[in-house]
């Protein structure tokens, strides 16, 4: 009888799984050809030249000899690291002070996070366009504001930055959001305990709050720097350009994958572009892992 019973759970649970991968198809579908299927012909692609007219030829590995003595690219690459450098740390603690300040559930909240929002659900590249026309030099709003002409566009010490700054407010209403909800699923009780040994808001704040929003800051940090690697049409719109107008101080990455893919028309060259980003993505998210891994806690209980 005990056998019986035994084999009739595993029956039971081998029709679960069957009818759980079953429902997991359309998934596997989608991201096989829509993720795994274009990633193993970018990676064929760079072993090609391709024109996208005349027919693919192989070149074995001439085109990762190319990049790997191509200035262009490795100029490129440090743009981008830069504006990463510039966006980043601003967009994520200037959406930690706005949660912190919509945490207190003043009135007007739930219409303020609407509102800081918005710039992120619209299109980067509207967005870009809208802030080239209040950028500009002779009758943009920003300099009515300063009272005087700023060159922000086609100033290269001064584009990069404009850029950074635009990016910025494009996204610290999206990051607060998330540490919100954060802030929300730490509990009262950890504040009310640290009250009583008579910590204090700054205290409280770097040795209590910082800490339990680490598994928010790890998700917040790792996916904010993806997405600023790939940054474009914001780029684009803003300089009206993709090469890296003024004097390639925008050229980031991904604007020079553009040029190489549909200006130079040599597919070859910038999927080996893509794959190296892509490379360096892995690279700079394995050590964020790292660095948060052991400096995380998830219990809050």
């Amino acid at each position: 009888m005990t056998a019986a019973l035994r084999e009739g759970h595993r029956a039971r649970r081998r029709r679960e799984t069957a009818t759980a991968y079953t429902l997991l198809i359309p998934s596997f579908v989608g991201v096989g050809l829509f993720l795994v299927v274009p990633v193993l012909i970018v990676v064929v692609l760079t072993f090609m030249r391709w024109d996208l007219i005349s027919p693919p030829q192989w070149v074995g590995l001439a085109n990762y000899e190319w990049l790997a003595s191509n200035g262009r690219f490795w100029n490129s690459l440090l743009v981008t690291a830069t504006f990463v450098l510039l966006a980043i740390p601003a967009s994520v603690a200037l959406g930690l002070l706005l949660a912190l300040g919509l945490n207190r559930r003043l009135p007007g909240s739930n219409l303020l996070r609407i509102v800081y929002v918005l710039p992120w659900v619209c299109a980067p590249l509207a967005l870009g366009v809208v802030w080239r026309w209040l950028l500009d030099p002779a009758n943009g709003a920003v300099n009515v504001l300063f009272g005087r002409r700023i060159e922000w566009m086609s100033d290269p010490s001064l584009a990069l930055p404009a850029v950074a700054f635009v990016y910025v407010w494009t996204q610290v209403g999206y990051i607060s959001l998330f540490f919100l909800a954060g802030l929300q699923n730490i509990p009262r009780s950890v504040y009310d305990a640290a009250k009583i040994d008579g910590a204090g808001p700054v205290r409280t704040l770097f040795s209590l709050t910082l800490p339990l929003l680490r598994p928010t800051t790890f998700f917040v940090s790792v996916t904010s720097v993806i997405a600023s690697f790939q940054v474009f049409d914001l780029v684009y719109g803003l300089t009206g350009s993709a090469a890296g107008y003024p004097a390639g101080s925008t050229d980031v990455i991904v604007t020079r994958i553009y040029q190489e893919a549909f200006v130079s028309l040599n597919l070859g060259r910038a999927s080996v572009m893509a794959l190296a980003l892509f490379a360096v993505l892995v690279v700079v998210t394995v050590v964020q892992q790292r660095y948060f891994s052991r400096r995380t806690t998830y219990d809050m209980s």
